[in-house]
């Protein structure tokens, strides 16, 4: 395990509950492979975190393989990266116990992820979405993460995180790193809905409004096709006033490489169906080469489940580590 600790780790982790979208392949995907040049990088289909809403068993187990095939098919390799599931490593939920005995109810119930997700499934309201922010530290911390990417929606979690780690470490010395935020050079690229361009991109949202890393050519033509912009005509860079047209020339800059303003000069006196068009092309040329070996991978079971017990054998040795740890410091007797 010496080579996995030479660099500062880092943690990232995506809830298996549907297919990636290309808001989190411009936002997080993309960059993985550049980071794992300059850190230990684990990445965790977050299983456990997705039972907070009612899953169906068959569809959750095979989303966690898919998203493990799409990892990998994006660039990032199994043997030098540690990819896993959630549940594979038990440490995840015996600190996140442990955890929740150092986290206060004021706390969890400010969250505003809490706030939003019992608004939205008002019929279920349980432990698991008050506590969700616990088994997130807990995963974290776990590995001695130094960096963790975070978008705006967990900004505040892992604010958290960080809290919880220095209380710990007042009553009980320098056990956790206290992790700091990554944010990426891509973070001013926000992905907004196809259909409301003021929310952003969601698996979760309605078919139209998001194009996902496994939508076929026709699909991805469909949806751009029916995306929102506005009546004004002008292709320009105008978030508060023309959002739905700034989202289309983030993603076509995003997708081609290109700065939004060299993507408004190529299309200069042009219409919206012009723009639409580059956005398109721009998705099918990107993901086209990433869904070839995907279809590949994800047809392969056996690779993909030596690859998840590879990842979840190496990340339980980490994780050992800490929480053996945390149990001494705690005062559990140990055998």
């Amino acid at each position: 395990m010496s080579e996995i600790e030479r660099k500062p780790i880092l943690y990232s982790a995506v809830q298996p509950s549907g297919v990636l979208t290309i808001g989190n392949y411009i936002g997080a995907l993309r960059n993985f492979k550049l980071l794992s040049d300059d850190y230990d990088c684990l990445f965790c289909m977050a299983d456990l975190h997705a039972l907070t809403v009612r899953q169906v068993p068959a569809e959750l187990r095979r989303h966690t393989a898919e998203v493990a095939a799409l990892y990998i098919a994006c660039g990032l390799d199994p043997e030098k990266n540690i990819i896993y599931a959630q549940s594979h490593v038990h440490q995840h939920a015996e600190l996140a116990w442990i955890l929740n005995c150092f986290t206060y109810d004021g706390e969890l119930r400010r969250m505003t992820q809490f706030k939003d997700k019992s608004a939205r499934h008002a019929d279920n309201i349980n432990a698991g979405l008050l506590t969700y922010p616990v088994l997130m530290a807990a995963d974290i911390l776990l590995y001695q993460t130094a960096v963790v990417p975070v978008g705006a929606d967990q900004k505040q979690h892992l604010e958290l995180s960080r809290d919880i780690a220095e209380r710990f470490n007042s009553l009980y010395g320098d056990v956790f790193v206290v992790p700091e935020p990554y944010i990426s050079k891509s973070a001013g690229a926000r992905v907004m809905s196809l259909t409301d361009p003021t929310a952003k991109m969601s698996k979760s949202g309605e078919p139209d409004s998001f194009i996902s890393m496994v939508d076929d050519a026709d699909a991805i033509r469909r949806k751009i096709r029916r995306a929102v912009t506005d009546s004004d005509g002008e292709i320009r860079v105008d978030a508060e006033n023309k959002p739905g047209v700034t989202n289309l020339i983030t993603i076509t800059a995003a997708m081609s490489g290109r700065t939004p303003d060299e993507v408004c000069a190529s299309l200069q006196g042009q219409g919206y169906g012009a723009l639409k068009d580059a956005a398109t092309q721009a998705i099918i040329d990107t993901l086209s080469p990433i869904q070839s070996e995907y279809k590949r991978l994800v047809a392969d079971k056996a690779f993909i489940a030596e690859t998840l017990k590879n990842g979840a054998e190496r990340a339980s040795a980490l994780a050992n580590r800490t929480l053996r740890k945390v149990y001494k410091k705690v005062g559990l007797y140990q055998l």
